[in-house]
C-alpha cells in the first residue's frame, strides 16, 4: 500500500474575475475596485485574540469582480501597531500556503520583521478570500482529511512507493481525488470558482486604499511571493516595494511545479541526513557514514512502515508511510526542527513508536485546530487547481510521478500524484497561468535561499528574471524562507530596502 502526500504543500499556483489574458506579457493592468469598497472604511477594534495590542477590522469585497454589484464575502485583517507611534506607512504582509493565516502572522511581527520595520510601519495581515476568518472554504471534516492525507494505496511490491502503483492503485487515487473535489463542490460551488489568487491581488488593493497609502509595501513568503507578484502585474503603478521571500514560480503549472518542488525537498533531505550523520545517536547512521546510506536507511524504515504501521499513543491513527512521510517533510521546512524529527525517527526505528512523526504531520496541516486543518487542507487544493491549468489525464501524473522520483525518489512520486486533484477542477474555474512580468514597477526584491526545501532556489531566481523590475538577493543556507533566518547581513539588507528604498547590486549583495 502506499500513500500520498497530498499536493504539494508550497505549489506554484488567477481565477474568475483576474484580467489576464494568458500571454508571456502578462495580464493588463486590473482597474481599481469601485469606490464603494475602497472608501468603505476600516473600523479598528480590540482582537479576540492575539498578540497584546494588536487591531482588528473586516472589510468586504466583490465575491466576483466581473460582478461587482453581485454577492459580497468579508476579508478580515490585522494590524501590529508601529512601535514607534508614527509610522509611514503600512507593511502588508502573508506568511504563503496557500492556505496560511496572514491575520494571524500579523501577531509574530516582533519575530519576523526588524525593529527598525516595526518602528516604520504597522504590520497588517489578512486573510485572503477563502482562508481562515475570511468567509473560509472547506470541502472535507476532519475526519476526511485524516483519511485522505493519510490514505493508503495498492503498490505493487508492497513498499508503499507511490512511483509503483497498481492499476488499482491508480484507480484509488483517482477516486479520492474525485471525490476531494466534489466535496468542495457541495460545500460551495460559488467560492471554489473565485479563490484564485489574481482575486487575492485585487483584494489586497482594496486593503491598501483602505489603510490608506498611495503605495504598497508588502512582504510575502513562499506562496505570499505569487500574491505579491501578481499585485506588481495587476497594479504595477501602485507598488513602493515588495519583499518577495523564497519565492514561487508562476510561469509553472501545478503539476509542473509539484515535480520541481521535489528537488527542492531532495537538497532539503540530503543536508539534514549529513546534519544527522555528523552528530551521535543518529538513528540514520554514524558519523562518516555516507549520505546515501543515511538516505537508503530512511527510505527502508519508511517501506517498512507501509507494511508494518508505527504505534501512535496520541489517538488510533496508524502511522503509515504517508503519515511517516509527512513528519520527515516537516523537518526540511527550518533546521530548528531537525532535532525533533532525530527523535521522531529514533522512537519509530528503535520502538516503533511513530507518535512525534505524525505529530509533525500534524502541525505542518495545522491539525491542532480543526476548522484550521479543514481549511488549509481546502484552500491548498482550491489555489493551486485554480491559478493555473493541470492535464485533465491521469496518465500525465503517472508519467510526472516517475520523472519527479528521478529527482527525489522519497517526495517526488507522492508530490506529483498529490496535484490529481487538479484533473477534476472546474474548468470554467480555471485561469490561464503564465508568466507575471510587473512591467512598470518599482524595484522589487526577491530573496531566495540556496537549499530552500519547499520552494527551491531556481524558483526565486526565475522570478527575479521574470519580473521587469525584479533583483535577486540570495542567503547560502537551509530551511525555508530567508529574512530573520539568521543572516545578519541578508537582514540588514531586507531592511534598507523596506525603509528606505535602497537597491543592491543585483545578486551581489552578502556575497
Amino acid at each position: 500500500m502506499a500513500g500520498l502526500v497530498a499536493g504539494a504543500v508550497l505549489a506554484v499556483t488567477g481565477c474568475t474575475g483576474q484580467e489576464t489574458d494568458g500571454s508571456e506579457d502578462g495580464p493588463a493592468t486590473s482597474e481599481a475596485a469601485p469606490e464603494e469598497f475602497t472608501e468603505q472604511g476600516l473600523d479598528w477594534g480590540a482582537c479576540e485574540e492575539g498578540a497584546s495590542g494588536t487591531e482588528c477590522a473586516t472589510f468586504e469585497v466583490p465575491l466576483d469582480y466581473d460582478e461587482p454589484e453581485g454577492e459580497r464575502i468579508e476579508i478580515a485583517v490585522k494590524r501590529f501597531p508601529s512601535e514607534s507611534g508614527d509610522p509611514a506607512g503600512s507593511l502588508v504582509v502573508n506568511p504563503g500556503g496557500p492556505g496560511g493565516s496572514g491575520y494571524d502572522f500579523a501577531d509574530a511581527a516582533p519575530f519576523v520583521t526588524s525593529d527598525e520595520v516595526r518602528a516604520n510601519f504597522d504590520v497588517v495581515g489578512f486573510d485572503p478570500r477563502g482562508v481562515g476568518r475570511s468567509t473560509p472554504l472547506t470541502c472535507l471534516d476532519s475526519e476526511g482529511v485524516d483519511e485522505f492525507l493519510g490514505a493508503e494505496y495498492d503498490t505493487a511490491d508492497g513498499s508503499g512507493d507511490p512511483a509503483d502503483l497498481t492499476e488499482q492503485g491508480v484507480q484509488e487515487i483517482e477516486q479520492s481525488s474525485r471525490e476531494f473535489v466534489e466535496a468542495c463542490e457541495q460545500e460551495d460551488p460559488d467560492l471554489m470558482r473565485n479563490v484564485g489568487t489574481a482575486d487575492v491581488a485585487r483584494d489586497m488593493d482594496v486593503l491598501r486604499a483602505l489603510l490608506g497609502d498611495d503605495r504598497l509595501t508588502y512582504m510575502g513568503a513562499s506562496y505570499g511571493t505569487h500574491i505579491g507578484a501578481q499585485y506588481a502585474d495587476q497594479f504595477p503603478d501602485r507598488v513602493r516595494a515588495l519583499l518577495l521571500d523564497g519565492a514561487v514560480d508562476p510561469s509553472q503549472a501545478p503539476l509542473e511545479a509539484s515535480v520541481a518542488q521535489a528537488t527542492g525537498f531532495e537538497t532539503a533531505l540530503r543536508a539534514f541526513v549529513e546534519d544527522c550523520l555528523g552528530r551521535g545517536g543518529c538513528p540514520l547512521g554514524e558519523a562518516g557514514d555516507d549520505v546515501e546510506d543515511g538516505v537508503q536507511t530512511l527510505t527502508e524504515f519508511l517501506e517498512g512502515t507501509a507494511e508494518q504501521p508505527l504505534d501512535n499513543t496520541e489517538d488510533g491513527r496508524e502511522v503509515n508511510r504517508a503519515r511517516a512521510e509527512l513528519g520527515v517533510m516537516s523537518a526540511l521546512y527550518s533546521e530548528e526542527l531537525w532535532e525533533r524529527v532525530r527523535q521522531g525517527l529514533t522512537d519509530g526505528m528503535e520502538d516503533g513508536d511513530g507518535t512525534v512523526l505524525v505529530q509533525l504531520g500534524d502541525d505542518l496541516y495545522s491539525r491542532g485546530d480543526p476548522a484550521a486543518y479543514e481549511n488549509s487542507t481546502a484552500m491548498l487544493t482550491a489555489v493551486n487547481c485554480t491559478d493555473a491549468p493541470g492535464p485533465r489525464e491521469v496518465d500525465a501524473y503517472e508519467q510526472a510521478a516517475q520523472a519527479a522520483g528521478e529527482e527525489s525518489p522519497l517526495f517526488g512520486p507522492g508530490l506529483a500524484w498529490g496535484a490529481l486533484t487538479c484533473a477534476y477542477w472546474p474548468e470554467e474555474a480555471v485561469a490561464d497561468g503564465g508568466v507575471l512580468t510587473a512591467e512598470g514597477a518599482d524595484p522589487i526584491m526577491v530573496l531566495g535561499t540556496t537549499r530552500d526545501s519547499a520552494t527551491p532556489y531556481a524558483w526565486s531566481k526565475a522570478l527575479a528574471e521574470q519580473l521587469d523590475p525584479g533583483f535577486l538577493l540570495t542567503r547560502d543556507g537551509d530551511g525555508h524562507t530567508g529574512y530573520r533566518m539568521g543572516d545578519e547581513c541578508i537582514d540588514a539588507v531586507v531592511d534598507d530596502y523596506l525603509v528606505d528604498l535602497d537597491v543592491p547590486e543585483d545578486g551581489e549583495a552578502c556575497a
